[in-house]
């Protein structure tokens, strides 16, 4: 199995005071031509974001933008009319399209928010824009391993216009939790909390790894695990 890992403390890194983010990908200031994307996968960005502060009202165009929130809350308005606030475990989507406006603050006084920001770049551009919002069921709190992105929708998750699927891993103690990835397709696996064992490689909080190599995959865990798996055509 050819793995190749993406590790912490590789990644970029930006602290702006209220903002401190760490950034798998080029993005803004930071700029790696041996890390532009994965396929289509274009952007993975941890944030912290100070109480009170926050993106003013920004533009995107013809790219799928979802936010997963780790900690805290995030609150979210946008030029479709879009107002709401999510928390942890919570995602938002919005597919930029032809194009579209939104903020983003953390609403606490108290309290930091913590995220985790990814985008993908869509099959075709100019699409209308959109936004969504997906809300795990008690059933899906207690599964290990969810689709939450898709590109149909199935299994209860948002859509988007690519054909990426992502899943959230998350686990409440130790265990195994396995993919199998199809001839031609890509996996990116981006950890988020725990310690994971793949293939005799053993991952850290905020270290990734990906692959293009069909077969099974086989996630080990000796204790509570939270992680982003991408499957990508």
């Amino acid at each position: 199995m050819t793995l190749t890992v993406r590790r912490s403390q590789d990644r970029g890194f930006a602290d702006h005071g209220w903002l401190v983010a760490r950034h798998s990908f080029s993005f803004a200031d930071y700029y790696d031509p041996s890390h532009m994307g994965f396929r289509s996968l274009r952007v993975i960005n941890q944030d912290l974001v100070d109480p009170g502060m926050g993106f003013p009202p920004h533009g995107h165009r013809d790219m799928e933008i979802f936010t997963y929130v780790l900690e805290g809350a995030i609150e979210h308005r946008d030029s479709l009319g879009n107002h709401a606030q999510l928390k942890p475990g919570q995602i938002q989507v919005m597919s930029a399209g032809s194009g579209v406006r939104h903020s983003e603050y953390n609403p606490s006084k108290t309290d930091r928010l913590h995220l985790i920001q990814v985008w993908i770049q869509p099959d075709r551009p100019n699409l209308r824009p959109r936004y969504a919002e997906w809300k795990p069921t008690a059933e899906q709190l207690a599964a290990p391993k969810v689709l939450i992105i898709s590109n149909d929708g199935r299994e209860g998750s948002a859509h988007i216009s690519q054909d990426a699927d992502v899943y959230r891993v998350k686990t409440a103690a130790a265990g195994t939790v396995s993919h199998e990835l199809r001839q031609g397709r890509g996996l990116w696996f981006q950890l988020i909390g725990g310690e994971v064992e793949i293939g005799g490689v053993t991952l850290a909080p905020g270290d990734a790894l990906k692959s293009e190599e069909p077969g099974s995959f086989a996630f080990t865990s000796a204790g509570p695990v939270e992680a982003l798996l991408f499957d990508l055509a």
